[in-house]
Parts: structure tokens; sequence; C-alpha cells
């Protein structure tokens, strides 16, 4: 086996070389991608980072990398390293010394390798056994350099192990379903509860890059983010936390996304994720203000099951009067804040708080809009016709008993 100076020379060489999609796609050709998942399975920490970071940008070029390396079941190595230590709470045994038991560790790696499936067969390399029980004398001596390593080189294992996980998970269902059926959830929304600047980032975009998958794949969203799932729950949380405690536009944007993405996984009485949007549509920057709104839509769309419950819901933590004023943004935000605005009228055109705020006027009032976005014509002319539709019916009423 080379040496680990000669290991990091090369995977550095090739990180350089892989810039661009057809340079990488000359690696995964001559048989690179084993190699590589071979090399980072089994060295020590400071060449994993430089495979793992060569992992990262293989994937982000190539999307016949991204599937090469998740069918060579690079996922679980790199779960099992960012997971080094973090579930220390999780492990009595282990909570005074602060560190991670090597049976905690052995037990991640069991999980990933059952559920690694590839074409319905279990997916078995004996090189990528990372923690293997049987792995003996060279076990203890990894375990025993990484305990010892220094904190800034286990940090930075961490980061490029998660910039490796956006990467496969960017645009791909079936990887973001491999990480979800290991720890990865779990360990993704303990780093951003714990952890702070590029590592809490990249676990953010990992995150981001899930729900978009399982927002567009109902088996995944089904499977990874059951309403009774502790993984789930952990990213929810971690999720609203960001949006409500941060002013930091990367990650709320981040944050809200993922939240949007998820919207038909939320039951009507799941309020508790509505609010923190509807709060975001006054925020001070004007693109967190409409991806919130972008968000909401997901919520009260007609394509949502609970559109009306949902609805209502934004209207009752107070999303009217934020809304109108985002009418008077820029091209985008108006787009969208006219678009839930009409979903609003829709699905919940009875509410009193819409008469109130002057939602029908404003709706006729949006004619520039309209003409900059054909598309929106007809949803607006729906919009106006429900309001008409009801404001008429409880106008005659109100004659009909104050003449």
């Amino acid at each position: 086996m080379a040496s680990p100076e000669a290991q990091m020379a090369a995977a550095s060489c090739l990180y350089n070389v892989a810039n661009d999609q057809e340079r990488v796609r000359v690696i995964v050709n001559e048989a690179g991608v084993p190699i590589i998942v071979n090399v980072l399975g089994d060295s020590i920490m400071k060449v994993q980072i430089q495979v793992a970071s060569l992992v990262a940008r293989m994937a982000e070029h190539d999307p016949v990398a991204q599937d090469d390396f998740a069918r060579e079941n690079v996922i679980r190595p790199l779960v099992t390293l960012l997971s080094f230590e973090t579930f220390v709470e999780d492990d009595p045994s282990r909570v005074n010394s602060g560190k991670q038991s090597i049976h905690s560790i052995v037990q991640i790696n069991k999980e990933m390798e059952n559920n690694s499936l590839v074409g319905g067969v279990k997916s078995y390399r004996p090189y990528m056994n990372l923690y293997s029980e049987s792995s003996g004398s060279r076990l203890g001596q990894n375990r025993r350099d990484r305990e010892n390593e220094k904190p800034e080189v286990k940090t930075k294992l961490k980061i490029t192990c998660a910039e490796a996980l956006w990467m496969l998970a960017r645009e791909s269902v079936s990887n973001s379903r491999r990480i979800t059926e290991t720890k990865g959830l779990l360990c993704l929304a303990k780093l951003v509860e714990k952890e702070q600047g590029d590592l809490q980032l990249n676990c953010l975009m990992t995150i981001m890059e899930i729900t978009a998958a399982a927002e567009s794949n109902a088996d995944l969203r089904r499977a990874a983010f059951k309403t009774n799932s502790p993984a789930a729950k952990a990213v929810v949380d971690q999720l609203l936390r960001l949006i409500k405690d941060l002013d930091d536009p990367t990650l709320q944007i981040a944050a809200i996304k993922s939240i949007g993405s998820l919207a038909r996984t939320f039951p009507a009485r799941e309020t508790r994720v509505i609010g923190p949007l509807v709060d975001q549509l006054s925020n001070r920057h004007p693109e967190v203000a409409t991806e919130a709104a972008i968000a909401l839509q997901k919520f009260a769309c007609s394509e949502n099951f609970l559109c009306m419950e949902h609805s209502k819901a934004i209207i009752e933590f107070n999303g009217v009067v934020p809304l109108l004023r985002l009418l008077r943004g820029n091209d985008r935000t108006q787009l969208h804040g006219l678009v839930l605005l009409c979903y609003l009228a829709l699905h919940a055109g009875n509410s009193e708080a819409l008469e109130q705020a002057r939602v029908l006027p404003a709706l006729e009032g949006a004619d520039r809009t309209v003409v900059a976005h054909p598309e929106l014509k007809e949803l607006v002319v729906k919009a106006i016709y429900h309001l008409n539709l009801y404001h008429t019916g409880v106008h005659s009423q109100r004659q009909a008993y104050f003449p």
C-alpha cells in the first residue's frame, strides 16, 4: 500500500484535474471510483480529507460519477466518518470520556451495510468494511489515531464528508434515499444543531437536497419523513430553529426551502411549521421573505390535500398584511406574493381577514404583475371571481338583515 503522503499527493492531483465533466469522466472510465472509495474507507484522517474532497468535486461535475460512487457504496463510509463522536450523548458508557464508543460506530456500520441495496441485492465489498468487528489490531490502531487526532483535523474531515454527501444527494432521489436509510439524516440534524460555519452549512445543504428529492418522490417522502420518525422530527426541529433564531439569509433560505419541500408531509394539526414561515414574510431581506412565500405556496396550493386547512392557518397567523406588502416589492417578490394571495383567496375566501385587508382590490389592481407573467392571469381571475362571489353573497345577506 502507498504511504499516506503519496496517497494525499495523488488525491490532490486528481482533485486539481477533476475540474470539469470531461476530465471527471476519464477518471471514472479508468476505474478510478472503486480505488477512491477503497482509500476513503481505509486511510488516516488526513488522507480521508483529501479523498472526500475529491469525491465531492467529481460528484459535483459529473452525474455518472455521482451514480458510480453510490454503486460503490461510498455513502456508508462518508456517513460513518461524519457521525464519529457525534452521538456521544446516545451512549451512556462513553458520556464521561467524551468519545464515541467503537460499539456505536460498528452498529452504524452494520445498519448501513444492511440497507445498502443495489438492484434488490445487498452490495458487499470487503474493502468497504470501515469499522468491522473482525478487523482486529488495525481497528484498535485506527480508533486510537482518530481519538488522538487534532480537533481541527476531525472538523475538516467532517466538513469534506458533508460536502461529498451534499454533492451526491444533489438532484438524486436514489442517493438521497441511501443517505436516509442510514443514520445520516439524524447525524446531519445533530451537526446542524451543534456546529457552525462550513460544517453546519454543508450539512444543511445536504438536508435541503434530500428534502427536495422527497418532494419529487412520494415513496421517499413517506419512508424518510414519517411524522413519528425521530430523524424526521430532529430535522424539522433544527430547520425551524434556524428559521426563527438566526439572521443569516443563506442558512434561513436553505431551511425555508427544506420546510417547503416537506409541505405535503405535515398534518393539519402541525401548525408549528406555519407560524415561523409567516413571520419571515416580514423579513428585512427580500430574498428571505420571497422564499417564505414560495414555501407557503406549497402548503396552500391545490395540489396539497390539506390546502384549505393550511390556508386558514396562514391567515390565522396574520399572514395577509405582510403578504400584501410583498406586492410592493421587486418583480420576483410580487410574483410569489401574488400567487400565495390567490391560493388564500381560493381556499379560505370566506375569511373576514381577507375582506378587512382589502385583498379583493389588491388582486384587481395587480394588472401590471399579471401582464408581466401571463401564466398568472387565470389564477388571478379565479381568485377575484371567488372573492366576488363570496363577498357579494355576504353583502346581500347583510342588506337583508339590516335594511
